[in-house]
C-alpha cells in the first residue's frame, strides 16, 4: 500500500511539473505573438530617429505631471493619441492623457512640424515633460491657431497651469 502511495505522489509531480511547462510555454507564446504584431506596426518619422518600444502609455504620464511644479521638467516617451494640430504650419499638437487631462505639445526649436490632418492618430513623442503657466497672451494666440471666434478668444482672461511637453523626436502610427 505505502508502495501505491509513493507512485500515485510521484505521478502527481510529473503531471504538475508538466502542466508547469506548457504554462510557460503559451507564455512565451503570447509574448512573442504581441511582440510580432507591435513590430508589424509602421511609423512615419518626424525629428530625431527614435525607437518605439519603451514608450509609457498616456495614462501612465498623469501621474508624472501631477508631480511636477511649474518649471521642473522630466525625460519621458509617451504614446498619444492627438486631438489637435496647429492648422497655421503644424507647429503644435494637442493629444489625450485620459481622464479629461490634455497635454500641449511643441517641437524642439521648431525642428520639424506635423501634418494637420492627424487629429485622432496614435504617436510617440521623444522629448521632456513639464508643466507651464500660460499667460493669456499665448492662450490667444493658440486659440487663433485653432480657428476660434474673436468672441471665443476675448473669454480668456486669466494663465493657465498646463501639461506640456517638447519633443525632439515624434512616430506618427501610419494607417495605411
Amino acid at each position: 500500500m505505502r508502495n501505491y502511495f509513493i507512485l500515485l505522489a510521484l505521478l502527481v509531480t510529473i503531471v504538475a511539473c508538466k502542466n508547469d511547462t506548457k504554462q510557460q510555454d503559451a507564455a512565451e507564446v503570447a509574448k512573442k505573438e504581441a511582440t510580432e504584431r507591435a513590430d508589424a506596426i509602421t511609423f512615419k518619422p518626424f525629428g530625431k530617429e527614435i525607437i518605439a518600444n519603451d514608450a509609457i502609455a498616456s495614462r501612465s504620464m498623469i501621474a508624472h505631471y501631477k508631480d511636477l511644479k511649474s518649471g521642473d521638467s522630466i525625460p519621458a516617451k509617451v504614446t498619444l493619441k492627438v486631438k489637435e494640430v496647429c492648422q497655421a504650419k503644424g507647429c503644435w499638437m494637442t493629444a489625450d492623457l485620459g481622464d479629461g487631462n490634455e497635454v500641449m505639445v511643441k517641437f524642439k526649436d521648431y525642428g520639424f512640424f506635423m501634418p494637420k490632418d492627424i487629429a485622432g492618430q496614435m504617436v510617440i513623442v521623444n522629448g521632456m515633460a513639464y508643466v507651464k503657466e500660460v499667460p493669456v497672451d499665448e492662450q490667444r494666440h493658440y486659440a487663433e491657431d485653432k480657428g476660434a471666434t474673436k468672441e471665443e478668444i476675448e473669454k480668456i482672461t486669466e494663465p493657465k497651469r498646463t501639461y506640456s511637453f517638447e519633443a525632439d523626436g515624434v512616430l506618427l502610427v501610419d494607417t495605411k
